[in-house]
């Protein structure tokens, strides 16, 4: 990893740590262009009042996403599910709810104050199928062909080594699995420098591919049957997307 991919790695830790410590003390948590301010494209208004309502509060005033993307993986009872970038653990709960008992959902998190919010709402919503995992989401410390589902909120426009995570991504997925993504996407004719225009790194904005590159990342990885579906605008030309594709079998 470059000099410049570890100090951009390193902003982002320190991001989303401060965010974890502002819930811990009572404040809430978002992603976006500004650091922990509520923006309606992003955090827990993506979220149903009846989800909302079911989780721990901490793990909603958690919420740093751009979508929902536990809404649109389509999950089944029995599957595993992996959460790439977990947070506060809000989407590894909502996982856990919908494979039940005989499944289990998975949050992946390189920041140990994350991690710990995690764990204690985890308690808190009296949830034994999850578990939470430190590690990066270029690196993820699951074995091969393990993981039915993979999903991720706003997390992998944070990644300096996206062609990383879409592998490890099909790596742990077995045949047949699928991802269900929430992402930040920037129109085709935005170049990098127009997407630092609009938004820093940390703040999920300058480091988003657009569609066509998150397309080619994906099949470059294997993956089939890729759509990227915007859902609403996040700054002009930046678009929040559910990213949906396969794993073959």
């Amino acid at each position: 990893m470059s000099e410049h991919s570890t100090d951009l790695r390193e902003i982002v830790r320190h991001r989303y740590a401060e965010a974890a410590v502002s819930v811990t003390t009572g404040g809430t948590a978002c992603c976006g262009p500004e650091p922990v301010e509520v923006d309606e494209n992003f955090g827990s208004t993506l979220y149903a009042t009846a989800e909302r309502d079911a989780l721990p509060a901490a793990a909603v005033a958690a919420s740093l996403g751009c979508g929902n993307p536990t809404a649109v993986a389509e999950l089944r009872t029995g599957e595993r599910v992996l959460d790439l970038g977990s947070g506060g653990g809000i989407d590894v709960l909502l996982s856990a709810r919908r494979v039940g008992p005989t499944g289990k959902a998975y949050g992946l998190d390189m920041t140990d104050e994350m991690l710990e919010l995690a764990l204690a709402n985890a308690e808190k919503a009296g949830a034994t199928n999850v578990e939470f995992l430190k590690g990066t989401i270029e690196a993820v410390p699951l074995p091969a062909d393990t993981i039915d589902v993979v999903i991720s909120n706003c997390v992998i426009n944070l990644s300096t080594d996206k062609p990383a995570v879409f592998a490890e991504t099909f790596r742990v997925l077995r045949p047949g699995g699928r991802i269900g993504v929430s992402d930040i996407v920037a129109d085709d004719a935005l170049a990098p420098a127009q997407r630092a225009e609009r938004g820093d790194y940390a703040g999920c904005i300058a480091g988003a591919l657009s569609f066509a590159e998150y397309r080619q990342g994906l099949e470059a990885a294997g993956f089939t049957d890729v759509e990227i579906t915007p859902t609403h605008a996040v700054a002009d030309g930046m678009h929040s997307a559910i990213v949906r594709a396969t794993k073959p079998r």
